[in-house]
C-alpha cells in the first residue's frame, strides 16, 4: 500500500528533557522508552510499546495487571492517575519498600 510508513513501534522523538537509554519520556501524550541518550531538543528513538524495567516510586507496591501512569514532573511511574497520564500495565508485582524503585511496565502505547 503506497500510503503505509512504517509499524510505529518506535518513532523519532524531540527529547523533552535530557534523557538516558531507558528513561521515559513524554511528548505531547506520546510517552516512550528512550533507546539511546539525548539531550534537550535532541532526536531520540523512542519505543513505544513492549515491556520495559522502568524507575517507579518507592515505598508504593504494585499489583500484576494494575494501571501504570507516568508522572512526568518527577519522571517516575506510579499508580497514583491523578495529574498523570495511563502508559501501560505492571506485569509483576513489587513491593513497597523504600529501595523498590524498578516496576515492569507493559507500554500501552499512550497517544
Amino acid at each position: 500500500m503506497k500510503n503505509y510508513v512504517q509499524p510505529g513501534n518506535t518513532i523519532t522523538l524531540t527529547a523533552p528533557y535530557a534523557v538516558a537509554s531507558g528513561d521515559g519520556l513524554l511528548v505531547g501524550s506520546i510517552f516512550g522508552v528512550a533507546a539511546g541518550t539525548a539531550a534537550l531538543g535532541e532526536s531520540v528513538e523512542t519505543a513505544l510499546v513492549g515491556v520495559f524495567d522502568i524507575t517507579k516510586v518507592g515505598s508504593q507496591a504494585w499489583t500484576v495487571g494494575a494501571m501504570v501512569y507516568w508522572d512526568d514532573t518527577n519522571k517516575r511511574c506510579t499508580t497514583v492517575a491523578t495529574d498523570n497520564i495511563l502508559i501501560g500495565v505492571a506485569v509483576e508485582a513489587v513491593a513497597s519498600g523504600a529501595d523498590d524503585t524498578i516496576g515492569r511496565v507493559r507500554l500501552n502505547a499512550t497517544f
